[in-house]
């Protein structure tokens, strides 16, 4: 199972970007999806989480500005950030849990990351 993450870039702070990932391959279930980030010199977080029951989890810094949703039928979850500071400059990463169809069935994939800058 893999995962593409896509809609990074630039924008000035006050400015609103979303973000996609879209897991894909041999999937039975999806039980969880998230993002995380990782800014220069720091240890990756998590930032948003979503379960498969529609429970969302937000880091306090980004709670009230970012919404996680997800697109069951495609495998696909996205990040709406409002309100963007450059202390959320970091490299966001998506991350997917469930099964496979195919042995081994448990999946915990990875994406590439993409960028996230957000100027003052």
């Amino acid at each position: 199972v893999q995962v593409a993450e896509s809609g990074g870039g630039l924008v000035q702070a006050g400015g609103s970007l979303r973000l996609s990932c879209e897991a894909f391959g041999t999937i039975f279930s999806i039980s969880y999806m998230g993002w995380y980030r990782q800014a220069p010199g720091k240890q990756r977080e998590l930032v948003a989480s979503i379960a498969s029951n529609g429970y969302t989890n937000y880091v306090d810094s980004v709670k009230g500005r970012f919404t996680i949703s997800r697109d069951y039928d495609k495998n696909t979850v996205h990040l709406q950030m409002n309100s963007l500071k450059p202390e959320d400059t970091a490299v966001y990463y998506c991350n997917a849990q469930g099964t496979a169809t195919v042995i081994p069935r448990d999946f915990d994939s990875w994406g590439q990351g993409i960028q996230v800058t957000v100027s003052s």
